[in-house]
C-alpha cells in the first residue's frame, strides 16, 4: 500500500506527469489564438501571456508552499515545530496584502492602456511592430454580414460580394463594418482580431491586418441554432498580386441583387463557398436598416418621422418663419442627422 510521502508513491506521481505531458501538449499545433498572423491579433496574445504569467506569480509560489508545508508538517516528521498559540505575523501579513495588491495594479494599467490601444473603433497606427501605416495607405472596406448559417461579405469599394470566403491582403489595413440579419452573432477570425458581436439593426466595427500569408478559419462565437456548428468562413490571406488574381477570379461570378439577395438570406446550411460579381449599391445601409424588401420603409426614415411627429402637435403645422425647434439631446446617437436610405420606389413613411 502506498502511504503518504513515501518514495513509490512521488515517482508514481513524476511519471504519470512526464506520460500526460505530451496529451497536455498534443493541441497546441491547433492554438490558432497563440499562433495568430494579425498584429491585432498577436496584440492581444502578448495581452493574455502577460496576464497568465503576471498571475502565475501567485498561483505557482501558493501552489508550491501548499505542497512544501504538508510535506514539512507531515505527522511522521520528527523535526516539525507545533505552535498552538500563533496568531500573527507582520511579515506574513505584508507578504500576503501586497503582492497580490502590486499584480492588481499592474493588470489594471495594462488593461486601462490595452482596453484603449486595441478598441476595435480606433483605426489603425501601425501593421506590424515598427512599422507604422503609410500615409497614403488607404483601408480597404470590408461588410460582413452575419445570416442564418453563413457570412456574407461585401467588397464595396471593389464591387464584389463572397459567402463564407475572407480573401484580405496582407499588410493593407482592413475596415470591416460589421451587422447581421435575425440573430446575434459574433465575428470572429482568432488569427486576425478579437470577437466582434454582429447585432440585427446595428453596425458595428473593426480595424486590423494581416501580416502573414495562408488559409484559416473564423466564425460565430454565439450559438444561433441548428446550423450554428457549420456557420464557418475560410479566411485566406495572399500578397498584392494574389489578391488581384483573386479578385479578378470573383468577377467572373453572378450579381447579387435584391431578388438573389433575399434568396440568400434565407435559413440555410452547409452553405459552400459563393462569390458575386457586382453588388447593388447600398445593400449593407438598407440590410442594417432592414429595408431590403421592396416597400418596406426603412428603419432610419421611421424613427425620423416618428421624430417629427414627437416635435408637433397633431394636425398643426409650425406657423411659416417659426424657428425651428430644437434638436433632443440623444446621448451617442443623433437621429435628425442620419441620412435617408431607402429603396427606389419604396414609400416614406406617413407624416402626422
Amino acid at each position: 500500500m502506498l502511504r503518504p510521502g513515501s518514495k513509490l508513491l512521488r515517482r508514481a506521481f513524476v511519471g504519470l506527469s512526464i506520460l500526460a505531458l505530451p496529451l497536455i501538449l498534443g493541441g497546441c499545433d491547433k492554438m490558432v489564438v497563440m499562433n495568430p498572423t494579425g498584429d491585432i491579433a498577436v496584440q492581444q496574445r502578448n495581452l493574455i501571456l502577460f496576464s497568465t504569467g503576471v498571475m502565475l506569480l501567485i498561483i505557482v509560489p501558493v501552489m508550491a508552499l501548499t505542497i512544501w508545508f504538508a510535506w514539512k508538517y507531515r505527522r511522521s516528521n520528527p523535526n516539525k515545530t507545533y505552535d498552538p498559540n500563533f496568531d500573527h505575523s507582520t511579515t506574513l501579513e505584508l507578504i500576503i496584502w501586497t503582492c497580490p495588491l502590486l499584480i492588481i495594479i499592474a493588470l489594471s494599467a495594462v488593461t486601462w492602456t490595452s482596453t484603449h490601444l486595441l478598441d476595435p473603433f480606433r483605426p489603425l497606427e501601425r501593421i506590424a511592430p515598427g512599422k507604422p501605416v503609410p500615409t497614403s495607405t488607404r483601408p480597404l472596406e470590408v461588410q460582413a454580414i452575419g445570416l442564418d448559417w453563413k457570412w456574407l461579405f461585401i467588397y464595396p469599394d471593389l464591387g464584389i460580394a463572397t459567402v463564407n470566403e475572407l480573401a484580405l491582403p496582407v499588410n493593407q489595413p482592413v475596415h470591416f463594418s460589421i451587422t447581421s440579419t435575425d440573430q446575434f452573432n459574433t465575428f470572429y477570425a482568432p488569427t486576425l482580431a478579437g470577437m466582434i458581436y454582429a447585432m440585427p439593426t446595428m453596425k458595428s466595427e473593426l480595424h486590423a491586418v494581416l501580416n502573414k500569408g495562408g488559409d484559416s478559419w473564423g466564425y460565430s462565437g454565439n450559438y444561433t441554432g441548428a446550423g450554428y456548428s457549420d456557420m464557418r468562413f475560410k479566411l485566406r490571406g495572399m500578397d498584392k498580386a494574389g489578391f488581384d488574381q483573386w479578385v479578378a477570379g470573383v468577377k467572373a461570378g453572378g450579381a447579387l441583387d435584391t431578388a438573389s439577395y433575399l434568396q440568400l438570406a434565407r435559413p440555410s446550411e452547409k452553405v459552400p463557398v459563393m462569390r458575386f460579381s457586382t453588388v447593388t449599391p447600398g445593400l449593407f445601409d438598407r440590410i442594417v436598416n432592414q429595408c431590403v424588401e421592396p416597400g418596406k420603409p426603412c428603419m432610419v426614415d421611421v424613427m425620423r418621422d416618428d421624430m417629427m411627429r414627437a416635435r408637433m402637435k397633431p394636425g398643426k403645422e409650425p406657423p411659416l418663419g417659426a424657428p425651428k425647434p430644437a434638436e433632443p439631446h440623444h446621448e451617442g446617437m443623433n437621429m435628425s442627422a442620419l441620412p435617408s436610405i431607402r429603396m427606389p420606389g419604396a414609400p416614406r413613411a406617413a407624416q402626422a
